[in-house]
């Protein structure tokens, strides 16, 4: 995987203002189905993962959902804050992060 181009299309999604970032944030742009994609960092608990997954489930959303090996401080260098769990609240961008990710996977 190429962390750096994943890292810096995250960036480019923040400064583009398509990015919720945290657990609230989140969880507001998938209960409004405005997110399109939730990734969350590889350091991030499974407990944190276990609920966005359920909550999906339970009302039954379609979201692409990744877990690259990408740490909550990498996160933080790429779009300055730390978050376990984010959403790309934009299909353009999430295709791309997607197709970056899945062909380095």
């Amino acid at each position: 995987m190429d962390k750096n181009k994943a890292l810096s299309m995250l960036g480019l999604a923040r400064r583009a203002g398509r990015l919720s970032m945290g657990h609230d944030a989140a969880l507001s742009a998938v209960a409004e189905k405005k997110a399109s994609l939730l990734i969350f960092a590889s350091d991030s608990s499974q407990r944190l993962k276990r609920e966005f997954k359920t909550f999906a489930e339970n009302h039954g959303l379609d979201i692409a959902i990744l877990e690259p090996e990408i740490t909550v401080s990498e996160i933080y260098s790429s779009c300055g804050r730390k978050a376990g769990v984010l959403t790309v609240n934009d299909d353009n961008f999430s295709k791309k992060i997607i197709s970056i990710l899945e062909y380095e996977a």
